[in-house]
């Protein structure tokens, strides 16, 4: 590792107590180098994403996607299990699936016909007769780890590390199997960019609400802020906070009800936000340095017609709330440029969870120095 990159990580003491830590430094947000290391440790040997449960229930399902740089495919498989693959030809390297989510037979490469099973075995090789030496058993698609929670499809490239039982810990599963949220239904998916690193868009969500009365008027009146909480484990940080009834903004106050609301993040970069009949989850992926994708899925109790408009005024008011912290995250992203600002203090009733954050990752990206 580029010995710049050691200093810049060395920078952050993890050991300092809330009441005395800063923020990790400014150049983690604007080096390429530290993005890089990201990619290779709390992209890949984290649990990422991949897909809903829905889209891929039945054989021959599947979807693709992005981590860390890689293209992922996970599939149903005619015996009827989950599995997921680096989205690679084992010929030329083609993605072999290239639609965001489908159905199929089979799995085949639009380059050169170079067929897989629903099971990831190569079975079909056009023009490939009597080449010496060549094992089709050998040349399968390469596998992922892969593990199912709650409403959704995890994958992990690292093939060692943690299983996601064991990284979600019993104290979160017991509390979103609590929640039922199988009884929610998938409604619609956004795209949210951002500008600005994706580490500000993860500290901006758990800074304890703490911009909540000062960026967001109409979600602030909805929330007790006076009786928020931060709560940590291990991987995760639940935020949650009483709910007003009759606030001053109708369009908040119509479609935000319920005793409280509950505000998941679990590491690094997944978060659901859940309120009494809906939930919307957010995946931060990053595209580069100073550019971020947000993806929100909307879920709600009831998805049918009669309840369409309701739905969407709700997701309406997501965006009021994404377009607010749009302007906030470009301003700290190109405040973090500045030669004015290296870290910030942590606010020890708010940001346990932004704490909590960069301690995780400081552990994942110095753990490379000693490999």
């Amino acid at each position: 590792m580029p010995k710049r990159v050691a200093d810049l990580i060395a920078q952050y003491d993890p050991s300092l107590p809330l009441a005395e830590a800063s923020t990790i430094p400014a150049s983690w947000y604007i080096d390429e180098g530290i993005a890089a290391l990201e990619r290779k440790t709390t992209f890949s040997r984290t649990w990422q994403m991949a897909g809903r449960v829905d889209q891929v229930r039945n054989p021959g399902n599947y979807v693709t996607c992005e981590i860390a740089g890689e293209p992922i495919l996970v599939v149903r498989g005619e015996d009827g299990v989950l599995r997921g693959f680096f989205n690679v030809c084992r010929h030329h390297a083609a993605a072999v699936m290239t639609e965001a989510s489908g159905c199929a037979k089979n799995l085949r490469c639009p380059y050169h016909g170079w067929t897989y099973t629903l099971e990831g075995a190569l079975k079909g090789t056009p023009s490939f007769n009597s080449e010496c030496h060549f094992d089709r058993s050998a040349h399968g698609l390469a596998p992922v780890a892969t593990a199912v929670w709650e409403n959704w499809v995890f994958v992990r490239l690292d093939a060692e590390g943690p299983g996601l039982q064991e990284f979600l810990g019993p104290q979160l599963i017991e509390e979103f199997a609590a929640l039922r949220l199988q009884d929610l239904h998938w409604f619609e998916r956004r795209h949210y960019y951002f500008d600005c690193n994706w580490k500000v868009f993860v500290d901006n969500y758990l800074d304890g609400g703490y911009h909540v009365p000062h960026l967001h008027k109409g979600l602030n009146s909805v929330l007790d802020f006076k009786n928020y909480t931060i709560e940590n484990g291990m991987h995760h940080c639940l935020q949650s906070s009483p709910m007003v009834k009759d606030g001053d903004h109708a369009d908040f106050s119509s479609v935000r009800g319920g005793d409280r609301a509950l505000y998941y993040w679990l590491h690094p970069n997944f978060m659901v936000n859940w309120y009494e009949g809906q939930m919307d989850v957010n995946l931060v992926l990053p595209l580069g340095l100073n550019r971020t994708e947000v993806i929100f899925d909307f879920y709600f109790a009831d998805v049918s017609e009669a309840a369409a408009e309701r739905n969407r005024a709700s997701i309406d008011v997501g965006n009021i709330i994404q377009d607010e912290d749009m302007a906030i995250c470009k301003s700290v992203q190109r405040g973090l440029n500045s030669r004015a600002y290296s870290t910030g203090r942590l606010s020890i009733r708010r940001e346990a969870g932004e704490h909590l954050f960069h301690r995780l990752l400081h552990g994942e990206l110095s753990g490379a120095l000693e490999e």
